[in-house]
């Protein structure tokens, strides 16, 4: 066995589909070549009517660590609280349709980077976009800091939601709120890093690329109203006067 894979960490990937037979099968493609074996696969599925959950249940019937449920829910952020419920990894990541690990060595040069009984409450990298194809088209723009806290994120979402990996446990008591639509991954990601706070827990910056993000994604759909709710989490989270503050910054920096 590889020298790598002595920590036998478990990642549970989840992917939440409806009608996304097109792109998923990518996503799919990229979990499968994983060398590094300690890993489930949860599809949560919202009753799909194009070809979706036949590309899925294609990889669950040759491979036991692929999990695929197909049931009615309410959102997206709703899939994914339901997924989580089921995770029996040590870390969570959520890897949206279209989306990919950036190599098959990922999952193993994530867990190379943990030490022996030590179990970072999150772990981040680095994001690549991609386009409709999976063809690279440029480094994200916002980048991870070398040391992430729940008060990073006042300069916008430095760790891409897909380049967050949330241990298992506090990502079970801390489910998504679905009174957002859009941007309830903030909010997730910023309760996630306060609960590591306030346990004095570990934050890990891999300082590797890890996620292929597909350019266009839901939060790039429908812009306006997520720029609304950021807003509003960032006022939850960091005060008004701060939150203007930033927003005026924001507006400097594209300049």
């Amino acid at each position: 066995m590889h020298a790598k894979f002595y920590n036998m960490i478990k990642f549970t990937i989840i992917t939440c589909t409806y009608n996304a037979a097109k792109v998923l099968k990518r996503t799919m493609e990229s979990v499968h070549e994983q060398v590094y074996p300690y890993y489930e696969h949860i599809i949560m599925d919202g009753r799909s009517s194009d070809g979706t959950l036949l590309v899925a249940r294609k990889y669950s019937s040759q491979d036991l660590r692929v999990i695929v449920k197909s049931e009615k829910d309410n959102g997206l952020y709703d899939a994914m609280n339901k997924a989580m419920q089921l995770a029996n990894g040590d870390y969570v990541l959520f890897l949206n349709a279209g989306d990919t690990l950036f190599s098959e060595t990922t999952l193993e040069d994530i867990a190379g980077k943990l030490k022996y009984g030590n179990k970072p409450a999150v772990l981040y990298g680095d994001t690549d976009i991609v386009d409709n194809w999976g063809i690279f088209k440029r480094p994200r723009h916002l980048r991870p800091p070398k040391n992430l806290t729940w008060k990073s994120f006042r300069f916008g979402m430095l760790v891409c939601h897909q380049a967050f990996y949330a241990r298992t446990d506090l990502a079970k008591n801390i489910p998504y709120d679905t009174k957002y639509k859009y941007s309830a991954d903030v909010d997730w990601c910023i309760r996630i890093l306060k609960a590591a706070e306030a346990e004095k827990a570990t934050i890990l910056n891999t300082r590797l690329t890890v996620c292929s993000y597909l350019d266009g994604g839901m939060t790039t759909q429908h812009h306006r109203e997520s720029l609304i709710e950021r807003f509003w989490i960032m006022v939850k989270h960091y005060g008004l006067i701060t939150t203007l503050l930033m927003h005026l910054w924001f507006l400097v920096r594209r300049k």
